[in-house]
């Protein structure tokens, strides 16, 4: 009965996604049917942008005046997806477009941040996750020393212990988030490989990309090597503290038509802490076909990495026991670890339909494997250990159509188009590794979605869009317990065979004054569903005399609502962007750490403001700045008007690069700050909170012919500081801490030819 109700709503699913290409092909023919009429003004030819990497670039407007490259960075006449120029600068603005002429790189009313190539290469910072902290608003979580940003979590606008599954993170306009909890890992992206990262604050991006868009997108975008010389090479090797060893590679070849690339490399280290250690390599590899009427490309990926987890410091003020000064660098667990493979294959080509309709079809395999084992104190306790060997793969098909071209003379823009995803999870868990498993869970999900979004040049001056998407998700989960196996004791959770239909909305406008100031505001509805991991802890697992009971894997779908305005100003040297929003949620998702299950949270609420700036003081030295005011609280409920845990409530950063002497000698330096945030697990907020800090990162850098070379030092004045911890459940005022590491330093080398 489950099946044919199953086959009903997928086949409803499918004719509704269908649907909403319908409107985008009846269109695309009116408009060919229209094409010789005198009455229309003339339509530009365009070759077909690079739509398979991007859905919605930020416009990038440039930092106001040039800018030299950093030192090492070759210099490229690629032109970057989606046929805008790069921008210079990690201050840029979506659609902030000067001269009355409408621009329609970005979803239209949100706020964003575009940090290119040359701002990665000039950062101090040498972590993908602080790199992107320089934007204002974001906020980083790490547990496990913060070596090559391994493991370290990204919140944009404050859910702090759940920020992963809000933010969506995708590679070249594709997702990155799984359905599982395993965080969206962003060391395993080669730096050198990345030709920029587009941020885009709010919901909004959810009608384009579906789940986990809560609080924002993140795009990173891969270089490929078009448009550059017939061969490229690029090395670098470094040294730092903690024995870090690091090295880089990376090559490009273009002839005729076709291109391809790859980007690789490695990094070992001992690790701030011990059973800190780092082993870590990965690589991205790009063939492209390239003519003025199609564009086909192939990506492949893959990474290994195997971390050690230290665990928690312990501050325990009544019983005398401090940790994080006594023994700041030891590990509470001296043998868990984690290990990670994974692989991916994305194929796809864009072809001109008519002038300004492209029609793209790209898809992909995404593979993930982990191992990972959990002792706590000592191995020999084999009642507390655990080992999980999990399995995730991820088939996906997404073609759309994008039409650029007007509409009664009215310049339109639209985007539709379809996504499946097709996953399936399987997860063994143990007492150790070799002996059966007292948990098999083995999860599949689908997901069919169709979205329209539509962006009009009202008047010369104003930018209007809307959008809508409608997902069915179906999800099979079921869970296989072995009472015989070794330190078995619970219960198997009870099957579940489920099927929704969540939808997503967006409206937003952009009117521009002057060529220098415009103003911009949009609204938008969101959701995101829970990944498996979460299911698999929902629970309870034991009633109140701690008889095992079974997990269900049910939990509510959350949905949020938000609205968000501000302003920008663009001048010759000076650029700013400012926005303020609010955004209200239900059913977010959290763990219960007391019952050890995930829970529905009361209706919950995020508020707050961003701004970002530049400024070119001269040809050799700017400026860039930013600060943030983020609230996280509860709505409702018995925690109401408290903040939600591991969110500060101020943020900010400045940075400043000077040319000392003509790419000779480069001097790069960056302040990041935040103020103080409420523990994991204290939603009382009556714990001690997680003080507040910053660091200062410093660069000196320089290139001479083909060789480059840079010193940097971060956290310049040693600051000791942690930006996670978990209060104690039973010890008021006891707590755990994840110290990160004081000062430390790193040489680089390298040549291009």
């Amino acid at each position: 009965m489950f099946s044919a109700i199953t086959a009903t709503k997928q086949r409803r699913a499918l004719l509704l996604a269908s649907s909403m290409l319908a409107p985008a092909l009846y269109v695309s023919a009116a408009l060919a049917q229209q094409a010789s009429s005198e009455q229309l003004p003339p339509v530009e030819v365009r070759a077909p942008g690079d739509h398979n990497r991007t859905r919605a670039k930020p416009a990038s407007d440039g930092t106001p005046g040039p800018r030299r490259p950093a030192p090492g960075q070759v210099p490229t006449n690629a032109q970057p997806a989606g046929g805008a120029g790069s921008s210079g600068t990690a201050a840029s603005g979506a659609s902030s477009g000067g001269g009355g002429s409408p621009q329609f790189a970005g979803i239209v009313g949100t706020s964003s941040t575009v940090i290119t190539a040359d701002d990665i290469a000039h950062s101090p910072s040498h972590t993908l996750p602080e790199i992107i902290a320089q934007a204002p608003g974001v906020q980083l979580q790490s547990l496990f020393g913060g070596v090559n940003g391994a493991k370290t979590s990204v919140d944009l606008r404050g859910f702090g212990a759940f920020a992963t599954a809000n933010t969506l993170f995708l590679l070249n306009g594709r997702r990155l988030n799984d359905i599982d909890m395993a965080q969206v890992d962003l060391s395993t992206i080669p730096l050198d490989s990345i030709e920029r990262i587009e941020i885009t604050r709010g919901n909004s991006g959810a009608v384009l990309y579906g789940d986990n868009a809560i609080g924002g997108v993140i795009n990173i975008v891969t270089k490929t090597g078009i448009g550059g010389p017939p061969v490229s090479i690029r090395g670098e090797a470094g040294y730092g503290s903690f024995n870090q060893r690091m090295a880089a590679i990376s090559t490009a070849m273009n002839s005729g038509p076709w291109s391809a690339s790859f980007y690789g490399n490695g990094i070992k280290s001992d690790g701030y802490r011990v059973n800190n250690a780092l082993d870590q390599r990965n690589g991205v590899g790009n063939l492209n076909y390239t003519t003025p009427d199609l564009k086909a490309f192939l990506t492949v990926t893959g990474d290994d990495q195997k971390l050690g987890f230290p665990g928690g410091r312990i501050v325990d003020p009544s019983a005398g026991i401090n940790q994080l000064v006594t023994d700041r660098r030891g590990a509470a667990t001296p043998f868990d670890y984690g290990n990670q493979q994974g692989a991916s294959a994305t194929a796809g080509f864009t072809k001109t339909l008519l002038n300004g309709v492209d029609l793209i079809v790209d898809g992909g395999y995404r593979q993930r494997d982990t191992q990972s084992a959990f002792f706590g104190t000592s191995p020999l306790i084999s009642a507390a250990s655990t080992y999980n060997d999990a399995a995730l793969q991820t088939w996906s098909i997404t073609p759309r159509l994008s039409i650029n071209n007007s509409i009664f003379g009215i310049p339109s823009s639209i985007l539709t188009g379809i996504d499946y995803y097709d996953a399936t999870f399987h997860q063994q868990r143990g007492a150790f590794r070799g002996v059966p498993p007292i948990h098999t869970y083995d999860l599949s999900q689908q997901s069919l979605a169709g979205y329209w979004m539509h962006t009009v040049g009202l008047l010369p001056t104003t930018d209007f869009s809307y959008g809508a998407r409608v997902q069915n998700t179906w999800l099979n989960a079921r869970d296989r317990y072995d009472p015989n196996a070794p330190f078995a004791f619970d219960a198997q959770a009870t099957p579940l065979d489920q099927s929704e239909t969540n939808y997503a909305l967006h409206v937003g406008v952009e009117h521009r004054f002057t060529e220098m100031f415009s103003v911009f505001a949009r609204a938008a509805h969101a959701f995101r569903t829970p990944d498996v991991d979460e299911r698999v802890s929902t629970g309870p697992a034991f009633d109140a005399f701690f008889n095992p009971l079974p997990q269900n894997f049910q939990l509510k779908t959350q949905t949020s609502h938000d609205v968000e305005g501000g302003f920008r100003v663009k001048t010759g040297r000076f650029q700013v962007q400012t926005s303020v929003y609010n955004m209200d949620l239900e059913n977010e998702i959290h763990f219960n750490p007391v019952l050890f299950f995930n829970v529905n949270l009361e209706p919950t609420r995020r508020y707050g403001s961003e701004t970002q700036a530049s400024l070119r003081v001269s040809d050799t030295v700017s400026l860039r700045g930013g600060m943030a005011y983020t609230r996280a609280v509860f709505r409702e409920g018995q925690f109401a008007g408290n903040d939600v845990p591991l969110v500060s409530r101020y943020t900010g950063n400045l940075g400043v690069t000077w040319n000392i002497w003509d790419n000779y000698l480069v001097l790069d330096a960056t302040l990041r700050a935040w103020s103080s945030r409420v523990m994991d697990n204290d939603q009382a907020n009556t714990q001690t909170r997680i003080p507040g800090d910053a660091t200062i990162d410093l660069k000196l850098s320089g290139a001479y012919e083909h060789f480059f070379w840079s010193v940097s030092v971060n956290n310049l004045l040693n600051a000791l500081y942690y930006d996670y911890a978990i209060a104690s459940n039973f010890t008021p005022g006891r707590f755990n801490a994840y110290p990160l590491p004081g000062r430390t330093f790193l040489v680089k080398a390298g040549a291009t030819f």
